[in-house]
């Protein structure tokens, strides 16, 4: 059987969600985790998993937009808790279940409930498992759904997510479950996301194929942001770089809003971290000058969708944006 991840760009059956466990955290992320549903929920249905003890608030912020399926959550990362779904050579859909284990066993991360979430959503929504040993998540990777996969060797590569794993190993995993025929390895992700409660280096943070050929890179123009140089070691790499047709990349920047700084430091804003569903794309907003600029670019690089920006500041406050708190479901014949 033959695996193959298609683009974010394909029909989409729905969106999964998360709904942010009160023992985590508190009403502001509940706010705008429902925000951001309430908007995808215009372009195809969303389902939003909640802890049972939670049920209630859910129900109150979702308004009956959304439907919920109850179960036990750590956390409410859906991108990265969640299975990675896929399509058979027939349109079958299955459902790729990464290991997941905190993002590399990160020291504040709790994840016994949160590892058992990709088959709970797999079965829900009728797929054929299809298991993996490696432990990856859906944030570290995009597609083109034509074989290329861009990934970091802070990810995959991660001593304390797949010890003794070599690219070759990865790409031959990524190969059988996503259909990658070839890999674009970066060499890190976003400092903020290399810190306390980041990722240790998510791609979906820094680079999307919005058309096959061509890239959307997030840029930060000031010098005095650490991200200045590591964006431009990124164009450097992704320019050097093809897709698995040998093509070279259309690239298009995105710059970084302009604020560079929060409480806790370094920002890493991004407005990469969006969500393509259907006729729509839901984006990050910062409520800064940049957010104009960064809709007209998306409503350029996704034409007929209708862009919606949603404020993502609480949400990459709790450690990422709204490609991060969604999964899609593609369209595909549920398993016989």
């Amino acid at each position: 059987m033959n695996w193959r991840m298609p683009p974010e760009t394909a029909p989409q059956e729905r969106v999964w969600m998360a709904f942010p466990p009160g023992t985590t955290y508190g009403d502001e992320a509940r706010r705008a985790w429902s925000q951001v549903a309430l908007a995808v929920a215009e372009f195809a249905p969303v389902t939003m998993l909640v802890d049972p003890a939670d049920a209630d608030r859910a129900r109150h912020l979702l308004h009956g937009a959304v439907e919920l399926a109850e179960a036990p959550l750590d956390d409410a990362w859906m991108r990265d808790i969640g299975p990675t779904f896929v399509l058979d050579e027939r349109g079958r859909l299955g459902a790729v279940d990464w290991v997941f284990n905190g993002w590399g066993q990160q020291e504040w991360a709790s994840w016994e409930r949160d590892a058992r979430i990709g088959a709970t959503v797999g079965g829900l929504a009728g797929a054929v498992p299809v298991p993996s040993p490696l432990v990856n998540e859906g944030g570290g990777i995009h597609v083109d759904g034509l074989g290329t996969v861009l990934v970091t060797e802070t990810v995959q590569l991660d001593p304390y997510r797949n010890p003794g794993l070599d690219k070759a190993a990865v790409e031959a995993e990524l190969a059988r479950t996503i259909g990658a025929e070839h890999v674009v390895w970066l060499p890190r992700g976003l400092t903020r996301d290399a810190q306390r409660l980041g990722t240790r280096g998510h791609v979906d943070l820094l680079a999307t194929v919005p058309a096959p050929g061509r890239l959307l890179v997030h840029v930060q123009n000031d010098p005095a942001h650490p991200d200045h140089a590591v964006t431009r070691e990124l164009l450097d790499v992704l320019r050097a770089s093809t897709d698995a047709k040998g093509q070279e990349w259309e690239i298009t920047e995105v710059p970084a809003p302009e604020v560079l700084r929060d409480a806790e430091g370094w920002v890493d804003y991004s407005y990469i971290n969006h969500l393509v569903v259907n006729d729509g794309v839901i984006a990050c907003g910062f409520d800064d000058p940049g957010d104009a600029r960064a809709r007209a670019l998306l409503a350029e690089a996704y034409p007929g969708r209708r862009v919606v920006t949603v404020d993502a500041r609480p949400v990459f406050a709790a450690g990422g944006g709204i490609h991060c708190i969604t999964q899609q479901q593609p369209m595909g014949a549920p398993c016989d």
